[in-house]
Parts: structure tokens; C-alpha cells; sequence
């Protein structure tokens, strides 16, 4: 299945789902109550949840009136937010090899031995999320403005100390991430020894909805997915990647987030940037870096078009 966050006419931000390609359902509205308004309420008990729903989406698909039914409507008539505006937390990882010798390669350095060890990851603005076709401002005093071309998951039951080969069960879906970046501002930061911090505080972006596993298994390799990822500015494909060529898979980057702590449904664990998938890595003899006006498009195979249109921020003309 794949949920959504949305906003009907007039309405309130709800939870659901969509349902065929068209039409997406209130989830609210056609259980009569008994499933949540919002998918952080879904998740706090996401498997009896998930049974209901996919009782109730078999029930209308067999119903040849379900489109005129209250709760459901024309997917172009309701506006998508992220699936999960204000996730539990949000955990950035730094998976892809390749982005990252090339990204420490642009900046003349050479990658540390220790990151073949184990995955790191930072904590990113859980606060600061937004979604499909939503604006992101340029923050203040940034002049590198990029995009970051990643997947993420999203936990959907509580553990602690999980062993990659038990991953799988803690995983509710997948969605598109962008984890936009300030990269003038993040270079001298992290020369301090911390961050990123003021580099990644203003915006990430997750959609346009949250996939349930089994609709990825036809891409499965593994203990990872044949899921070709690419980006777009302004319609030219700068960024092609694919997700089967990550050196830590998403099972490792969940162990290592639970070791010692306890993850809890809700939280956010994105895997880093793809080869190629962000014009740090690809080179201002590629492309600038992004301005007010540009349209940028992420597209992951089986995860959907993740789209935001840069613009300027209160402080900058």
C-alpha cells in the first residue's frame, strides 16, 4: 500500500491511503473512526493498523460505487503533504560509497578508513519537514544551496538493539528524501569538528508517500533493491543512481541506530546520497549551484516523483 498525508478542500490535514492511482482515501473517514486521522497515530500501532487497512482498500476495490463514497477523492483534487510531517526524529546516513569518495575527493581529501568500519549518520530538523511540490527557502547566508537524491524508511514498531537480519519487521515503508543542504555554510561548520548543523536545519523533504515493503519485493536483490534514483533541475537529469549499489543496506543502518537506543514507530532513517545525487559531488562544471525558481525532481523506482520548487528566503532578494 501506499500512505499518504493530505489536505482535502477546505479540510484538515488527514491520513490514508491511495487507492489505484486516482483516488485516495480518508482513512478516518471511511473506518468510521476506527482508524487514526494521522499516520503517527497509525504507526503507534502500525501492524494491527495495517491489517484493517488492507481489509477495508480489498472492501472498496470491490465496491463499484466506492469513488462516490465520503472520504474518497480524485487524487488531483487534494493537496499531498509528506507522509509524515512531523516524524519521530529524523537519523541522515552517509551509506553510498561512491557519493562519498567523490564528494571528499571535490574537496581534496581522501576517505578515512574508518568509515568502512561502520555507517554513521547525523540527526537531522524532525521539525523542519516538508513535502511533495512543497517551496524550500534558501536559508540565510547561503550562497551553495543543493539537493541530496536519497531514500529513507520509516520504523514502525519500537526496538531496541536489532540485529540487521531482524530489520526487515521493524521497517513500515520506504519514501523519497531530500536532504537539502547549505553547503557553504555546512563546509566551515564542520571544520569546528561537529555539524552538519546550520548546514541541514532548514528543510528535508519525504514523499510523496510511504510504500509498505511488499510492493518493493519485485525489485528485491538481496538484502537490497534494484531501485533506479534520479534528479532534475529544471527538467535536465543531472543525478542517475541506484539504491542495489549502496555499500551499507538499509538493514545495517538500522542496527547501527538501535545499538544501545531504542527506536521508536515514526522514526525517519535515510540512507545518504546516491552516486552522482547532488551537484557537491557532480561539480560547478556540471551545474550551479540552485537558485530561487528552480524545479527540482527526484524519481526512485517504485517510490514515486518527489518535487519542490526552490525560492527566496525573507532574508535574501
Amino acid at each position: 500500500m501506499k500512505f499518504v498525508t493530505f489536505v482535502a478542500p477546505a479540510g484538515e490535514p488527514r491520513a490514508g491511503w491511495l487507492q489505484g492511482d486516482a483516488l485516495v482515501v480518508d482513512m478516518y473517514a471511511v473506518s468510521g473512526g476506527v482508524l487514526p486521522q494521522c499516520m503517527m497515530a497509525f504507526l503507534a500501532d502500525a501492524e494491527a493498523n495495517l491489517e484493517r487497512a488492507r481489509e477495508l482498500s480489498a472492501r472498496l476495490e470491490g465496491d463499484p460505487g466506492f469513488a462516490n463514497r465520503p472520504g474518497v477523492y480524485d487524487r488531483a483534487a487534494v493537496r499531498l503533504l509528506a507522509p509524515l510531517p512531523r516524524p519521530a526524529s529524523v537519523r541522515d546516513f552517509y551509506a553510498f560509497e561512491a557519493h562519498v569518495k567523490t564528494a571528499r575527493a571535490r574537496r581534496g581529501l581522501e576517505m578515512v578508513p574508518q568509515w568502512y568500519e561502520f555507517p554513521v549518520f547525523y540527526f537531522s530538523n524532525h521539525q523542519a519537514v516538508v513535502g511533495p511540490d512543497a517551496e524550500v527557502e534558501v536559508p540565510p547566508r547561503c550562497e551553495a544551496f543543493d539537493y541530496e537524491l536519497e531514500l529513507a524508511c520509516v520504523i514502525g514498531r519500537k526496538g531496541r538493539d536489532i540485529a540487521a537480519t531482524d530489520a526487515a519487521s521493524y521497517i513500515f515503508g520506504y519514501c523519497i528524501l531530500n536532504d537539502w543542504s547549505a553547503r557553504d555554510i555546512q563546509r566551515e561548520e564542520v571544520k569546528v569538528g561537529l555539524g552538519p548543523a546550520k548546514g541541514k536545519d532548514f528543510a528535508t523533504s519525504l514523499g510523496p508517500w510511504l510504500v509498505t515493503p511488499d510492493e518493493l519485493e519485485p525489485y528485491r536483490m538481496g538484502d537490497r533493491y534494484n531501485l533506479e534514483m534520479t534528479a532534475a533541475v529544471n527538467g535536465r537529469v543531472l543525478s542517475r543512481g541506484n539504491y542495489r549499489d549502496i555499500y551499507y543496506p538499509m538493514a545495517s543502518l538500522v542496527e547501527h541506530a538501535a545499538r544501545g537506543t531504542t527506536l521508536y514507530p515514526g522514526d525517519v532513517i535515510g540512507t545518504g546520497t546516491v552516486g552522482t545525487g547532488c551537484i557537491l559531488e557532480l561539480g560547478p562544471e556540471t551545474h550551479r549551484w540552485l537558485q530561487p525558481g528552480d524545479e527540482i525532481v527526484l524519481e526512485v523506482t517504485g517510490l514515486g516523483t518527489l518535487r519542490n520548487t526552490v525560492v527566496a528566503g525573507p532574508n535574501r532578494e
